[in-house]
């Protein structure tokens, strides 16, 4: 069991209750399907490798420690006490075995990464830990943590250079093409790679309602008295289920340039996660150790990864989604789903655009829960 009963640091007393542990634990453990498949598609880029290896040996990882002990607050037992009682209770918890050096950054957007090449750094922000009371941040720290033992903090690091580098280069004829690819590919990962991290916040934790307010606060700032986690839960359901085929592409155009998924989405995911019994069998002590990790089988990965992905679109209520299944599924009449789907894009059809092969069925005869409400754009 981890020591939670440390008293007094400074900052207020950490809450004093025991929480699991998990001895040897492997970040296959709480690893999100989409977080591996993305991370292997990653790989398969086209000068993915090329690009990896020489930015490997190039990157300024030496000043961005400088520029961190220069300019920002380390944490240690006598700066932000109560920040490094969490860290080091994280790294305990999930049994890493050297404690990251963690920085607080003046900035008062909330916000919190891990990067490094050779050795992760976390650093958050004053914004962030002004926002999070005790338990949410506990759950940020270990959702770093997460990162740190899953090692994603190399390709962060990646992603956050190579997108300064884009804004330099923009002037360049075509030359943000090949980073810009990268760039987006890296981003995929990475917000899939934050499902997992969320994961390792909740291990971390033990507190899945401090999770939620943590991602809720986040998302609407520190009046918490003015908010609902159950109702903020429910937005997520509107959010997947909302809309049109319309709100479908849009919600995928708004997705593409974040390196993160969206508050609400990630919440759902995290609740989802939270009342499976993958993560039950973590709590009673049944998960994969590091010391399995050599002998993991690559293709169960890939398998899990297809069945995560197949069920997903399979049980989603995102109006695209139902159509990928309509097709796979050879289900009659996808035309007119489409047209009836994008109508709002092209407005008042024309009598031309009506099927002429008097099957009778077609637009005309639509119910209105197949149209959408006028005056909708």
């Amino acid at each position: 069991m981890s020591d939670d009963s440390r008293e007094n640091n400074g900052s207020g007393s950490v809450p004093s209750r025991q929480r699991r542990r998990f001895p040897g634990i492997s970040s296959r453990a709480y690893e999100h399907p989409a977080d591996r498949s993305a991370l292997v598609a990653l790989r398969k880029l086209s000068g993915f490798d090329t690009a990896f290896k020489a930015l490997s040996g190039l990157l300024p990882e030496r000043s961005l420690r400088l520029l961190f002990l220069s300019d920002s607050v380390r944490v240690s037992d006598r700066q932000f006490a109560h920040l490094n009682d969490m860290l080091r209770d994280a790294c305990h918890i999930l049994d890493l075995e050297k404690v990251p050096p963690m920085y607080v950054n003046q900035d008062p957007q909330p916000n919190a990464m891990c990067i490094g090449l050779d050795e992760p750094i976390i650093v958050v922000t004053t914004g962030l830990v002004e926002l999070l009371d005790e338990e949410e941040m506990r759950a940020v720290v270990g959702h770093e943590v997460g990162h740190a033992l899953s090692g994603h903090a190399v390709y962060r690091t990646i992603l956050l250079f190579l997108t300064n580098l884009a804004v330099r280069v923009a002037w360049i004829p075509l030359g943000t093409i090949a980073i810009m690819a990268i760039v987006t590919a890296l981003r995929e990962w990475f917000r899939k790679s934050e499902l997992s991290a969320d994961r390792a916040g909740l291990l971390v934790g033990q507190d899945p309602r401090a999770s939620m307010r943590g991602l809720m606060k986040i998302a609407g700032g520190n009046h918490l008295h003015e908010m609902n986690v159950d109702a903020f839960l429910e937005q997520a359901d509107e959010y997947e289920a909302g809309g049109d085929l319309r709100d479908s592409v849009l919600k995928i155009l708004n997705v593409l340039p974040r390196t993160h998924p969206f508050t609400t989405v990630r919440a759902a995911e995290l609740r989802k996660w939270a009342q499976s019994r993958d993560y039950q069998r973590i709590m009673d002590g049944h998960y994969p150790r590091r010391s399995e990790d050599k002998d993991a089988s690559v293709s169960d990965s890939f398998r899990e990864s297809a069945a995560h992905y197949t069920s997903s679109v399979k049980n989603s209520k995102d109006p695209l989604m139902k159509l990928v299944t309509d097709i796979a599924g050879g289900a009659g009449d996808l035309g007119g789903r489409v047209r009836r789907g994008f109508g709002g894009f092209t407005g008042a059809t024309s009598t031309d655009d009506r099927p002429r092969n008097g099957s009778g069925g077609s637009d005309g005869d639509d119910s209105p829960s197949d149209t959408e409400a006028p005056g909708k754009s």
